[in-house]
């Protein structure tokens, strides 16, 4: 791919209570990266690490250890409070609880001006006023909402408001914590499509955390799959459903159900034991390149086989 890298995870860990009997691993050494323009998809269980990596990559949690680079540039590096600001401002976060991520005390005007204020986006209150409105025609929602405060607004129209705050600074990457998960599958559709088209319109690049499977397929140009801390295959997106290599990718894609009852009644799940692999104390387990941007966490030995498997 000779697109252009906008960010660049490496090896990169978070350990909670690190060197305590209570330690989790919520990140265990992944590498990946993301291309200007592009939408990456990450998906896995609930707990597997998705969020805290998303978290991780913009700083609210800091790494235990390995490296995230934005534009070439260390984001856990230290920073003078200007360069923070301006990273800040290239970065932005679309929350998964819809209900918990805006402030109930504060009116939808002051929710989303907060990054114009801090960046000092807007020289007077009726410049604020109307950046705001702007804002809120861009989501799909108009100039009265932004007097009211979030209570009086239904999930969808709250993740709205979200996405406008996110985008109220004009990033260039928003990571999207599973922004849909919170809502109606009808509403889900809309905001998907709604986060498509300002993709479009404004050159956005997303990281787009999910663990709906059909919805990330629909959304993503390439996908990366984790279990329990680890990423254990990443490919684009066609090719991971037509073609899954890894035990736990395929268990995941048998699980996807289909509005058809006749392919329901027939549908085969295949369940996931990680014990299956039966590495031995010598044998390395790395991420492999099975196809041209087809990669999976394997052995030597899987990865002959996975070789064989992806060319038949």
């Amino acid at each position: 791919m000779m697109a252009e890298k906008l960010l660049e995870v490496k090896n990169l860990k978070q350990y909670f209570n690190a060197g305590k009997p209570s330690e989790v691993r919520a990140i265990d050494n992944i590498s990946f990266d993301i291309y200007r323009g592009e939408t990456f998809g990450l998906v896995g269980e609930s707990g597997c690490g998705k969020s805290t990596t998303g978290r991780t990559i913009i700083r609210l949690y800091d790494a235990t250890d390995g490296e995230v680079l934005y534009d070439g540039v260390s984001v856990h590096a230290k920073k003078s409070k200007s360069e923070v600001k301006a990273l800040n401002r290239k970065m932005q976060m679309i929350f998964q609880d819809p209900y918990a991520s805006l402030n109930p005390r504060m009116k939808v005007l002051d929710i989303i001006a907060e990054g114009l204020d801090v960046h000092g986006l807007a020289k007077n209150p009726k410049e604020r006023k109307q950046k705001v409105v702007e804002l809120l025609e861009t989501v799909g929602l108009n100039k009265e909402h932004a007097d009211r405060y979030p209570h009086e607004f239904s999930g969808g129209q709250r993740q709205r408001i979200g996405i406008a705050r996110a985008l109220a600074v004009n990033p260039e990457f928003i990571i999207a914590d599973e922004p849909i998960s919170a809502l109606d599958v009808s509403i889900q559709a809309q905001v998907v499509n709604l986060l498509k088209d300002l993709q479009k319109e404004k050159g956005l690049t997303y990281l787009f955390i999910a663990h709906d499977l059909s919805m990330v397929k629909y959304i993503s140009d390439r996908i990366g799959v984790m279990y329990f801390g680890k990423l254990v295959e990443m490919a684009p997106a066609d090719v991971l459903y037509k073609n899954p290599l890894h035990p736990y990718t395929k268990s995941l894609l048998s699980a996807i159900p289909l509005p058809d009852p006749i392919y329901e009644r027939s549908r085969v799940r295949k369940p996931y034991n990680p014990k299956q692999h039966n590495y031995g104390p010598d044998e390395k387990v790395e991420f492999r390149e099975v196809t041209p941007g087809h990669f999976v966490l394997c052995s030597e030995k899987e990865f002959k086989e996975m070789k064989v498997q992806a060319n038949n």
